[in-house]
């Protein structure tokens, strides 16, 4: 039986953890790697399983250490954000075999739109304060703003994900996916 510690699967691993350390710099709102490393995980990883726990992970483990920093890394709305996340992983597990730019530039904004929509529908509704359908549609918009950030954000780091790992493939042989004999 193979291990799963083999060098693709700490290479794959450590850029994801990477990418959710960088939430703990200094940043513009929404311009983060968390689609990213959702989307990453779901269409690298070989172990289905592994595709959602080890972004989830990592996800928690920034979140827990924003929490020690400055408080922010737990709020009401985080099922929201983890449902999200996990989708955007499923997503990306579903397309593993479109590795091509442009198929994951698609997936990239297809996961800014998800998050988009899921997450400010959690903040509409665990608010009490902003009701019915107008107040819906009053929370997407407040979102909008934010909402070029969340794009920006995908993008840049799906383009160092992936784009690290396709250059490491290209050095390292020994990262590519083992074809089944």
């Amino acid at each position: 039986m193979k291990s799963i510690f083999n060098p693709r699967f700490i290479f794959i691993s450590a850029a994801i953890f990477i990418a959710a350390i960088s939430r703990l710099l200094p940043h513009p709102y929404n311009f983060t790697p968390i689609a990213a490393i959702a989307l990453f995980g779901g269409m690298r990883f070989e172990n289905k399983k592994l595709a959602f726990i080890i972004p989830l992970l990592a996800m928690f483990l920034s979140d827990a250490a924003l929490q020690l920093i400055s408080g922010t890394g737990f709020h009401n709305t985080m099922i929201f954000v983890y449902g999200s996340f996990a989708l955007i992983s499923l997503m990306g597990i579903t397309m593993s075999k479109q590795s091509k730019i442009g198929s994951i530039i698609g997936l990239s904004l297809i996961g800014s739109i998800l998050f988009f929509l899921i997450t400010n529908f959690g903040v509409w509704a665990e608010s009490g304060s902003i009701t019915g359908f107008t107040g819906l549609i009053t929370t997407y918009a407040a979102g909008i703003p934010f909402f070029g950030r969340t794009v920006g954000g995908d993008l840049f780091f799906n383009a160092v994900l992936f784009g690290s790992f396709y250059f490491a493939q290209l050095k390292f042989p020994v990262l590519a996916k083992v074809k089944a004999k």
